[in-house]
Parts: C-alpha cells; sequence; structure tokens
C-alpha cells in the first residue's frame, strides 16, 4: 500500500502490519487511548482559548466536539 502523508485514512503497510498482530483487545486500547488523549487535547485547548468558561461549558463543548465535530 502507498502512503500518503496528506491523507491520514492512509495506514503505512508496516503499521497495518503492527495492529493486524494485535489482539481485538489490544487494538480497542489502543483506540481508548487515542480517543482519550484527543479528549484531553481539546479540553486544554478550550480552557486556553475561553479562561471564562466554568468547568461545565467547557465539558460540554468537550461533548459536543467530540461527538459532532466543530462545524
Amino acid at each position: 500500500m502507498r502512503t500518503d502523508n496528506r491523507d491520514p485514512d492512509i495506514v503505512d503497510d508496516d503499521m497495518a502490519a503492527v495492529f493486524r498482530d494485535k489482539t481485538p483487545l489490544e487494538r480497542l486500547r489502543v483506540a481508548f487511548g487515542l480517543w482519550t488523549s484527543t479528549r484531553n487535547m481539546v479540553e486544554r485547548l478550550l480552557r486556553s482559548q475561553h479562561p471564562d468558561w466554568d468547568d461545565r461549558t467547557v465539558k460540554a463543548e468537550v461533548g459536543r466536539r467530540m461527538s459532532h465535530g466543530t462545524g
């Protein structure tokens, strides 16, 4: 498979082999780790962009972005 650095949906052959060798539980752990990391980054970004927002507002916006996008 050819890699295209402009398209994050195309997986490198070596990376595909790594994921193929993982158990379903290991793949789920990787996915959950990526989701958690993304959620934490979005929360930190929002807190830095909107220091006046309370915790409830930040968490609501994180949830909105993680479930529906920003557009």
